[in-house]
């Protein structure tokens, strides 16, 4: 019987166990142009010994960027930063992919040096809301449609930040296509209104997800290529109608491509079912950031035994114990992560979180 803790060949990448930390905004690149910093080294270092470190998200462009000090790799500043902590990591025996988030609509003038643009996205469609600034919350503005030239564009931007990942260390690249950010954005009628080949039918809505992984993969290769999607999600006031149908076209497009690997994040319980279809759709490595997920919970180790997944990701519960597979392994005990210290702060909920060994 297959468990957590056994290794895996992640396309030809071997990881030490089946636990990912997955990926997690911090608001905390505050070196020069957004770059990392020590205490980031620090951070991705500290959890090494998941089998798979997925980054938070990171902007393929200035106008990609959606919240406060997120850090991008668009720049040779970025590119080095990122070096040194791919390379602690790896020199503590770990793993890790470079999530690359366009924000699409969510994101504001504020945080971009030329505060004339406009967030982009596939349809002039504002969500509800506000956003977080470090001038104060901010209304969310409407955004501006990506024209047709602008959507290859915006590919293009993937694939370059996927080719600066390698070039920065890391094993390979998560493209992020969930929780309401341009790529989900693409794949929901409510967001993309459109009536070119970008809109419309499954089929056309679909393409822009397609189109960037296709891209991504051509780039660095298939097997360090991921992809995140996160069915159902409402999260950034999105609203799906024909949750099944779109992810299913989806993943049987992407299939003959090889990817390293498909990650599905259960965001609305009750989706099970969606996850099952997509794991039997999907004949490559199936990551599962489950719902069932707690603070405390380590209630989902099962999901690998039973063949629900091949790996499973962790997200507050991996903030909070950077040495959590050794703690899932003992059923605990676990630190409760502190929610204050989320999102931008210094250290402290940080790099502050004790191990078992003290």
């Amino acid at each position: 019987m297959t468990i957590a803790f056994d290794p895996i060949d992640l396309s030809g990448t071997r990881l030490a166990n089946r636990i990912a930390m997955a990926p997690m905004t911090r608001s905390r690149a505050f070196g020069p142009g957004l770059t990392p910093t020590d205490s980031t080294v620090e951070y991705y270092a500290q959890r090494a010994s998941a089998g798979l470190i997925v980054t938070e998200g990171i902007q393929p462009s200035v106008i990609g960027q959606g919240y406060p000090d997120t850090p991008g790799l668009h720049s040779a500043e970025q590119v080095a930063a990122w070096r040194r902590v791919t390379d602690a990591v790896h020199a503590n025996g770990g793993r890790i992919f470079a999530q690359i988030m366009h924000a699409g609509r969510i994101g504001h003038p504020a945080l971009w040096p030329d505060q004339e643009l406009l967030s982009v996205a596939p349809s002039a469609v504002a969500p509800q809301g506000q956003l977080y600034t470090h001038e104060g919350p901010k209304d969310f503005l409407t955004p501006r449609e990506l024209t047709g030239a602008e959507v290859r564009a915006t590919i293009g931007d993937f694939a370059s930040a996927a080719r600066n990942a390698i070039e920065a260390g890391f094993d390979g690249v998560e493209l992020h296509g969930a929780n309401g950010y341009l790529i989900h954005q693409f794949l929901t009628a409510g967001t993309n209104r459109r009536t070119d080949e970008w809109g419309g039918p499954v089929e056309n809505r679909i393409r822009f997800a397609a189109e960037v992984t296709k891209a991504v993969a051509a780039e660095i290769g298939a097997s360090r290529t991921g992809l995140r999607l996160s069915p159902g999600n409402a999260h950034n006031d999105m609203a799906e109608t024909d949750t099944e149908a779109t992810y299913l076209a989806l993943v049987e497009q992407l299939e003959p491509l090889g990817l390293g690997y498909l990650h599905i994040t259960e965001n609305v319980p009750g989706l099970r079912d969606v996850t099952l279809a997509l794991r039997k759709q999907f004949s490559g490595t199936f990551v599962l950031n489950p719902s069932t997920e707690g603070f405390t919970d380590h209630g989902a180790l099962p999901l690998i035994e039973d063949g629900t997944a091949d790996i499973l990701a962790f997200g507050a519960l991996f903030l909070a114990n950077p040495d959590l597979p050794a703690r899932l392994k003992t059923a605990g005990p676990y630190n409760t992560p502190d929610t204050a210290t989320f999102f931008g702060g210094d250290d402290k909920g940080y790099i502050d979180y004790p191990t078992l060994a003290g």
